[in-house]
């Protein structure tokens, strides 16, 4: 049950309706009925009670009733899921996302976070299924929340109040930690959308498409920050945007760790500017890695470069990066040296499976041009491979340039990262490898929370649903991190889990307090390994 507003344009009065909502056994459909129940002041704000033809109600002595604003209480007996919704506001509470929608929107968090539990608890399900949701489960906004509702609240939230918000959280996470930095694609049907356009699919879909950015603490498992963009932007083009938006954002000693996607001169040469600790995957055929390759491959394979714990061998050097900086104020280009610790490993197992991709990949592209059936995004290849001639019989001869091919061999196995903080490899390896926390959430966002093609109108809707996606996000994260180091993904998945507590029921008669049904001692243990309090009989959710 809920309160529902509508301007009569044709008298100019805002009356209030009792909305309550019921499932059409016939259309299997949600369905709402609505009763009148007042005028709302336009000053005060209060619900003044009417009896339907828009005259106030008086008693006999002519005194007249107002309702006051908020939900019409209950007036009879109810019995609703609990423990899931429970634990996911105990979350928020704890990591600080209550307090701050409270502070960024004042109106509308209860709704945002409603919206949020049903896409973690109602996984690939459709909003226009909120309403059968609503009368199983106690959530924050207590009532039905119908699609043309979440529609305007998506096309309410505004680039000021997101920003407000990402500032808060980011206050909250350690300025210690690293925090990892990567990109997805997300497909979109929809074509009046900006930013969607064809690029390069990390899904392989044949779709147009967005990409976002996200923003991870590596020691909190928590996002904190995201930025959507042109499908068509590679990854190494968005760096110097996110040291603008970081230092807009007033984010301070920032340290960054991403994959070689965002590699290049330019962007290492702004992080050094920016005065930004890296930790920073690159390619092996960048001609200083390559040097650096040749003068240890006969001693990294040694018992003393081995390191048990991943089961690799690994050494480091301290380079100079030649650094510098375009100062369009001053007309001219400084020039200098910087200190980077350069981060080598070899991993046979990688090596043997490098050389199974490249002769598969190598044959692909030679039936190609043996066939006739070239492909524009293997041109590139073709040159660097291969010789191409015509016979005289008109049949295609295609020569492999063996010595191309064996240069590209002979770096089979071996991974590099970067660093301008970080000195040893194996803790190199240890922050980076963490960074996968990213890549999972990107597979959180897409299937369980109904985000891999996003069915939107508009770019105001996008931008909001995209923002109660990342709330949901956040409070999955911490769900995951808890279950990791409790070793809880042997009992349970992440679903099974929220099944398991969400099947706590309580009870709720007018005038007494709200009754929790029964907790077992499994449901318990659950709560204790989340970080918070197991449900007792309360007397509200907050």
């Amino acid at each position: 049950m809920s309160i529902v507003k509508q301007l009569d344009k044709r008298s100019g009065i805002t009356y209030a309706y009792e909305s309550l909502s019921h499932w059409d056994k016939e259309k299997k459909q949600s369905r709402s009925t609505r009763r009148l129940i007042g005028r709302v002041d336009d000053k005060t704000g209060e619900i003044i009670a009417t009896d339907g033809r828009g005259r106030k109600e008086s008693s006999g002595d002519g005194e007249t009733f107002r309702v006051k604003r908020g939900r019409i209480p209950s007036l009879s007996v109810s019995r609703q899921f609990f423990g899931a919704t429970y634990l996911l506001d105990k979350i928020g509470e704890k990591i600080g996302i209550i307090d701050d929608l409270r502070s960024c929107f004042p109106n509308n968090f209860k709704t945002i976070l409603s919206i949020a539990y049903f896409l973690i608890l109602e996984e690939n399900n459709p909003l226009f299924r909120f309403g059968h949701w609503d009368r199983l489960h106690r959530h924050p906004f207590g009532g039905d929340i119908p699609s043309q509702r979440s529609s305007e609240l998506f096309a309410s939230i505004t680039e000021e109040q997101r920003q407000k918000f990402f500032r808060l959280q980011g206050r909250r996470r350690s300025q210690d930690e690293y925090w990892a930095y990567d990109s997805t694609s997300i497909s979109s049907y929809s074509e009046c959308l900006s930013q969607v356009r064809h690029g390069k699919n990390k899904d392989n879909e044949q779709l147009p498409q967005l990409n976002l950015l996200l923003l991870f603490g590596e020691k909190s498992n928590l996002p904190f920050y995201y930025r959507k963009l042109a499908g068509n932007i590679p990854d190494v083009k968005t760096v110097q945007v996110l040291l603008r938006d970081l230092d807009v954002l007033g984010y301070p000693k920032v340290k960054l760790v991403t994959d070689r996607g965002f590699y290049s001169t330019d962007n290492v040469n702004g992080l050094y500017k920016s005065h930004v600790k890296f930790l920073m995957g690159a390619s092996t055929s960048l001609s200083f890695v390559k040097k650096v390759i040749e003068s240890v491959k006969g001693t990294i394979r040694d018992w003393s470069h081995y390191n048990d714990k991943y089961d690799l061998y690994a050494c480091s050097q301290t380079i100079e990066w030649d650094y510098t900086q375009i100062r369009p104020n001053k007309g001219d280009t400084l020039k200098g040296s910087r200190r980077m610790y350069l981060h080598l490993y070899y991993n046979a197992d990688k090596a043997v499976e490098d050389s199974r991709k490249f002769n598969l990949r190598m044959t692909a592209l030679s039936q190609e041009l043996q066939s006739g059936k070239r492909k524009a995004e293997h041109e590139k290849d073709y040159g660097k491979y291969f010789e191409v001639t015509q016979t005289q019989v008109r049949c295609i001869r295609v020569t492999a340039k063996q010595a191309v091919m064996d240069e590209a061999k002979s770096r089979f196995g071996y991974f590099v990262l970067l660093s301008n903080e970080v000195k040893t490899s194996e803790m190199a390896l240890e922050i980076y490898r963490n960074k996968d926390v990213v890549e999972k959430s990107f597979g959180n966002i897409k299937e369980r929370l109904n985000g891999r093609r996003m069915l939107v109108s508009s770019e105001a809707s996008l931008e909001g649903k995209l923002f109660v996606e990342f709330i949901a996000l956040i409070h999955l994260s911490y769900i995951k991190k808890q279950m990791s180091e409790k070793d809880l993904f042997k009992q349970y998945t992440t679903q099974g889990l929220l099944d398991e507590v969400d099947l706590i029921e309580c009870f709720n008669e007018p005038g007494k307090a709200l009754f929790v049904g029964e907790v077992l001692q499994k449901q318990r243990q659950i709560y204790k390994d989340m970080n918070v309090q197991a449900p007792n009989v309360i007397s509200s959710l907050g």
